[in-house]
C-alpha cells in the first residue's frame, strides 16, 4: 500500500548461497519498474514554485477568502472552516483545510469524508453548493501548500477511508498507492481533464489514478505552469461534475 521504489533483480539462475548473491548485486543489471528516479533538483524547483506562486496566490485570494467565510457564517450556523484527514505524500495522513460547505450536523461535515457527495446532496448548504461548484472551498489549502504538506499541482488528496460504493477506493486499482509518490496538489492533471469531484464508480477511480500516475511520470516546471493556467478555464467550462 506504500508507493515505495521497486527494482527487479534480473538474474539468470538462483544462487546457491545468499551471500554470493549479495556480492553479485552490484554487477547485475536492474530494471526500474516503479517510474523515473527521484530528482532532488526538480523537487527543489517545485518547492520554490509552490512558495513563490503560493504566496502571491494568498495575497490575491485573501479578500475572496474573507468574503466566502462571511457568507458561510451568514448562511448557516457553525464555523467557516473545517479540517479533514487526507492521504499525503508516501500515504501519510495530513490535515487539510477547507471552507465548510455542509451543515455542521450532517455526516461528513466535520471531516469524516467517507460518504462522497452526490447530486442534490441534502447535506450541502446553499453557499456550499456555490463554493463547491467553483472550487472556492479549496482556497484554504494554500496554507497547506505553504506549510509543505501539499503542492499547488499534484494528485488531489483523497479523504482517509474514501469509499466507492461498498468498497474502499484504494482497493479498486493496483496502482492506487503510486498517486502518493509526490505531494498532493490543489489542482492537477486529472482535474483539468475532467476528473473532478466524487469517484463513485470503479471506472472513475481507475481513470483518476491513471491520470495521476501519468502526471507523476511527466511532471516538470513547465507542465505545472500549464496546469495552473488551464485550471480556471476548465473550472468555468465544467458543468457536469458533481462537487
Amino acid at each position: 500500500v506504500l508507493p515505495n521504489e521497486i527494482t527487479l533483480l534480473l538474474d539468470g539462475e538462483a544462487p546457491d548461497v545468499e551471500a554470493a548473491a549479495i556480492n553479485r548485486i552490484a554487477d547485475v543489471p536492474l530494471a526500474r519498474i516503479s517510474g523515473p528516479p527521484v530528482d532532488e533538483a526538480r523537487a527543489l524547483v517545485k518547492r520554490a514554485q509552490d512558495l513563490v506562486i503560493g504566496s502571491l496566490a494568498l495575497v490575491v485570494a485573501a479578500p475572496i477568502m474573507g468574503l466566502v467565510a462571511l457568507a458561510i457564517r451568514l448562511d448557516s450556523p457553525g464555523p467557516a472552516l473545517f479540517r479533514q484527514r487526507r492521504h499525503g505524500f508516501n500515504n501519510e495522513e495530513i490535515v487539510v483545510w477547507k471552507f465548510r460547505s455542509m451543515r455542521p450536523e450532517a455526516p461528513g461535515a466535520q471531516g469524516g469524508g467517507v460518504r462522497q457527495v452526490q447530486c442534490g446532496d441534502d447535506r450541502v448548504t446553499r453557499i456550499g453548493r456555490f463554493i463547491r461548484k467553483t472550487s472556492l472551498d479549496e482556497l484554504p489549502q494554500i496554507f497547506n501548500v505553504l506549510r509543505g504538506e501539499m503542492s499547488l499541482v499534484g494528485p488531489r488528496p483523497h479523504p482517509v477511508g474514501l469509499m466507492t460504493g461498498e468498497v474502499e477506493s484504494a482497493r479498486l486499482v493496483h496502482e492506487y498507492a503510486h498517486r502518493h509518490r509526490m505531494k498532493p496538489g490543489m489542482t492537477g492533471w486529472a482535474a483539468i481533464h475532467g476528473s473532478r469531484g466524487p469517484v463513485d464508480t470503479p471506472d472513475l477511480v481507475r481513470r483518476r489514478v491513471a491520470l495521476d500516475v501519468e502526471y507523476i511520470e511527466r511532471q516538470s516546471f513547465w507542465l505545472d505552469l500549464y496546469i495552473m493556467a488551464m485550471t480556471l478555464p476548465c473550472l468555468l467550462g465544467d458543468s457536469e461534475n458533481v462537487r
